[in-house]
């Protein structure tokens, strides 16, 4: 697995700087990229394979969460703070020479020995076109967080690495709309060092811009939340009758309060949709948070009375910066969890394009 990534980064034109013992998990690889950047990989890698398995289907392909022997152990995910080392958790397939990637922020703590598992047809795609992002179909319990999977060929690995860098902490909306946008993108480099008007303020090729963005997690994490936060407020703060609008910026709490025709501060949450729709092109939202408190499973999922509204952004499903509203109070409730709010949403007649009707049902 050490020499399938080192293999896939001389493909891309890399010069490999170190490799870690390849007897001991994590992998660590540094190297150079072909226009002289010195960059860093921390893998976490396992073998995938289509072994065919009693009472699993026939056309299914996987990968175990597998180091050592203690069955009960979680596996921390490291992330270098500073972002020099890029983290990323795959499955390798050494004999079809593809790598399917899952999102190493959902997957710290993950239990071992659990398995991630893909179709024959996912495995086609990837070989096909050199890369393919998809919706893991779960077999997990009800509830677990959407997962999106990425899978590119051996001589792919540095794209999937850059790709990584920049879908550090995304949703798994925008997670697949990002891999459909820059995999495969011979335009990607052109495109980022087209001139602007802020790499001339700033002295700094748009490169080293999106570098410094993604090297610090808070600054990435404020541009990425306030561009869908910040439309939403600028769309709510036209809307007639609205008053006091305004974004809270305050780790916990929702992300916009504002007042309609007088009414007391209504609380407005935003929420990405996912990439792949419903039938009958029916957005769906993944209603819940990423961790639960251990005492509590249910405490994952949101209560009516945590907002009065919220809002689904349709962004990484049509690419415009749309939205959908429903209150809270009208939305189903969850199937096991008492006073908790469905996690499955699906966009659809009930939500309404215009955020008036939502104020009015909760004023």
């Amino acid at each position: 697995m050490l020499d399938f990534l080192v293999d896939g980064l001389k493909a891309s034109g890399c010069t490999i700087l170190t490799t870690s013992d390849p007897s001991h998990a994590p992998f660590l690889i540094t190297y150079e990229t072909p226009i002289g950047e010195r960059q860093g990989v921390l893998a976490y890698a396992f073998f995938a394979n289509s072994k065919v398995t009693k009472n699993r289907p026939d056309d299914e392909h996987r990968f175990q969460i597998k180091y050592g022997s203690d069955t009960s152990a979680v596996l921390p995910v490291e992330r270098d703070p500073s972002q020099l080392l890029t983290t990323i958790f795959v499955g390798i397939d050494t004999e079809r020479k593809i790598m399917v990637g899952a999102d190493p922020v959902l997957h710290d703590g993950t239990p071992m020995f659990i398995s991630l598992e893909f179709k024959r047809s996912h495995v086609a795609q990837v070989l096909k076109d050199g890369w393919h992002a998809w919706e893991r179909e779960s077999s997990r319990p009800d509830g677990e967080p959407v997962e999106v999977l990425v899978g590119v060929k051996q001589e792919n690995v540095l794209e999937f690495i850059k790709f990584e860098r920049l879908a550090l902490g995304l949703d798994a909306g925008h997670r697949q709309l990002l891999a459909e946008q820059l995999l495969g993108n011979p335009m990607l480099s052109a495109a980022t060092n087209a001139p602007h008007a802020l790499t001339s303020e700033l002295n700094m090729p748009a490169n080293a811009v999106l570098d410094l963005i993604q090297s610090a997690s808070r600054l990435k994490m404020a541009v990425r939340g306030w561009v869908a936060e910040r439309h939403l407020e600028e769309l709510l703060q036209r809307v007639p009758g609205v008053k006091d609008c305004r974004r809270l910026d305050e780790e916990g709490r929702p992300d916009i309060e504002l007042r309609f025709k007088g009414s007391r501060p209504l609380l407005v949450e935003c929420k990405n949709v996912l990439r792949v729709t419903a039938k009958g092109g029916v957005p769906r939202v993944d209603f819940q948070r990423t961790r639960a408190s251990k005492s509590d499973p249910c405490s994952r999922y949101y209560q009516p009375s945590d907002f009065h509204i919220l809002a689904a952004c349709l962004h990484s499903v049509t690419e415009q910066w749309e939205y959908r509203f429903i209150p809270t109070m009208i939305l189903p409730p969850h199937l096991k969890c008492v006073g908790r709010i469905q996690n499955n949403l699906r966009v659809d007649s009930g939500w309404s394009a215009d955020p008036v009707d939502a104020f009015t049902a909760v004023t």
